[in-house]
């Protein structure tokens, strides 16, 4: 199983880079769209849509239009809207639960968690125009926490986050999660291969405080996602959102962490 899970990470990390240093944009934007619409039609099948692919190929129509319509003050908008979405509906899921499979609620929560998941690609496609190193660095800090909180966790987890949602998760793993991103994300801005990043742009625009709370702010978004996606999951009787990418499950579980965390990353910069 680590092997095929090895195997796999390093493949889509091959694509990810043969993708985003391409310099062909029409190619990078063709590849988001065919994992943008994995993701949909496995969101879909969470919700127990009866069309899911349907559903993900319109959805995948939205996201290109999108993408093609150049509008940049309507996408600042969604990503306002994302940010809203997982304050105010999502995230107080976690404690509230989630609505009955079957009812209107259900249909409406599935909408708005597919409004989540394309506010999260158009962030990937508007921080790749700022230039590849700049979205792989804004990537990273979701992948750092995710890695720093699985090994903190296995060495010092006791006290459970979400034992009914996930329960293998552990306050000490969110927290050496966080300290992970702080350390290495600050110590990148202290190399010049690292100038054209977040992280840097973040240190030299709002100074290291600022620097800190966005970072907070950013692992407990990623935190939230992945925990979101568990509680479908959970909900759903479903182990993996799909089988699709092999010893790592679907293509949501792999980017249930980016989903609320890129809006904010697109926000945030346009502030600093």
């Amino acid at each position: 199983m680590l092997k095929t899970r090895v195997v796999t990470a390093l493949v889509l990390l091959a694509i990810l880079l043969s993708v985003v240093y391409s310099e062909s944009y029409p190619f990078f934007i063709l590849v988001a769209a065919a994992f943008f619409a994995a993701a949909a039609w496995e969101s879909f099948r969470l919700f127990h849509n009866r069309r899911p692919l349907v559903g993900a190929a319109l959805w995948t129509l939205a996201f290109v239009l999108l993408v093609y319509r150049d509008a940049p003050d309507s996408t600042t908008l969604l990503f306002g809207l994302c940010a809203a979405i997982w304050a105010i509906r999502l995230a107080p899921s976690l404690s509230i639960g989630l609505p009955a499979l079957e009812g209107f609620g259900n249909r409406l929560l599935n909408g708005i968690y597919g409004i989540a998941i394309l506010g999260c690609f158009l962030a990937i496609v508007v921080l790749f125009q700022h230039s590849p190193l700049y979205l792989l660095s804004v990537m990273a800090i979701v992948w750092i926490a995710d890695i720093g909180a699985y090994f903190s966790g296995k060495a010092f987890g006791k006290h459970k986050l979400a034992p009914s949602i996930s329960p293998g998760k552990s306050w000490e793993g969110a927290i050496g999660g966080w300290l992970a991103v702080l350390i290495l994300t600050g110590i990148s801005t202290l190399h010049p291969a690292f100038a054209d990043t977040f992280a840097t742009r973040l240190v030299t625009k709002s100074g290291w405080l600022g620097f800190g709370l966005v970072m907070t702010i950013m692992v407990a978004a990623s935190v939230v996602g992945d925990l979101f996606e568990s509680q479908l999951k959970r909900r759903a009787g479903m182990k993996d959102s799909s089988n699709l990418l092999p010893g790592h499950g679907g293509v949501l579980d792999r980017i249930d962490a980016l989903i609320p965390a890129l809006p904010l990353a697109v926000l945030f910069d346009s502030w600093i």
